[in-house]
């Protein structure tokens, strides 16, 4: 039996799907995914990351398993990517124009007021997982955008297995987890679209228990002052990423770590950003570039 839902959430299009699952289930993990928005959007000014950013510069704050969970993640793909992943870029994006929803961005503006900022990095963030507290100072705020999506598909799935279903995809707008048998003869079958392309796929995947994460600076971009920017920044330079990079897809072992090596790949263009990454990245003139694994799919 599968049982399938597509709904908004996080400022996307989402779809759950089970094998082995029921409807009620179903309907439970899409209130979670609610659930995980309430406490992590940073357009909410009740959120927990938005009390977290607001508060900043006061001492240990004790948080829920959750959100102490999205933290830690955060910090640990900054550590990991050494750097290039930074979400303590909140002050960065809204310097770039991003300071609304994406649907209420003006499409053209004057930039006096929107000028690039410094990222200050993750350095003075302090995690006690025993009392599950975070501390991070004055002039740290924090946006885990795309890898708070990857996260999210992530702690679904975990929970869906929990719950009771045998297999299940999530996916949240582009950040998908795979976990337990599927219906196509037990594997996942996922398409990759092309952002230059349309109604074509990049990549056709037959998959089990991974976590495939797509970012595109053609989808949230917008005008300041005659010059285009986008979502994607560069942490050493608090700009859009100037990279020819208009795509790039990795694949891991789980959503948020494959979020985060997206944003990597956009940063320096290079696929041997993170030794072992299977990715592909698309550049602007349209041509693939892809780790030997993916390429062989696309010959």
């Amino acid at each position: 039996m599968e049982a399938d839902r597509h709904f908004r959430a996080m400022g996307t299009t989402c779809q759950i799907t089970l094998v082995g699952g029921t409807t009620t289930l179903l309907a439970d993990l899409v209130g979670r995914v609610h659930d995980l928005e309430a406490r992590w959007s940073r357009f909410d000014e009740h959120s927990e990351l938005s009390m977290l950013n607001a508060t900043a510069g006061d001492g240990p704050v004790a948080v829920s398993v959750e959100t102490y969970r999205l933290i830690d993640t955060s910090v640990s793909a900054w550590r990991r990517t050494a750097g290039r992943f930074d979400p303590t870029i909140l002050d960065a994006v809204e310097a770039n124009g991003y300071d609304r929803t994406y649907d209420a961005i003006p499409a053209g503006r004057a930039g006096r007021e929107y000028q690039p900022r410094p990222i200050p990095g993750c350095w003075d963030i302090e995690l006690d997982e025993a009392v599950q507290t975070v501390n991070w100072p004055v002039g740290v705020r924090l946006d885990p955008g795309g890898i708070g999506k990857g996260l999210a598909a992530d702690i679904i799935a975990e929970e869906a297995l929990a719950a009771g279903a045998t297999g299940v995809l999530v996916d949240i707008g582009g950040d998908i987890r795979v976990a337990g048998p599927g219906p196509a003869d037990g594997a996942w079958i996922v398409d990759v679209d092309d952002p230059l392309r349309p109604d074509t796929s990049a990549l056709h995947l037959a998959v089990t228990d991974v976590g495939i994460a797509t970012s595109s600076r053609l989808r949230r971009h917008w005008i300041i002052d005659d010059e285009h920017r986008h979502h994607l920044l560069d942490p050493t330079t608090g700009r859009p990423t100037e990279t020819d990079i208009v795509a790039a897809t990795a694949i891991s072992a789980s959503g948020w770590w494959s979020e985060a090596l997206t944003k990597a790949l956009f940063v320096t263009g290079d696929l041997d950003t993170i030794p072992g990454t299977s990715a592909l990245m698309i550049h602007a003139d349209g041509h693939y570039t892809a780790t030997p694994d993916l390429m062989e799919l696309m010959s």
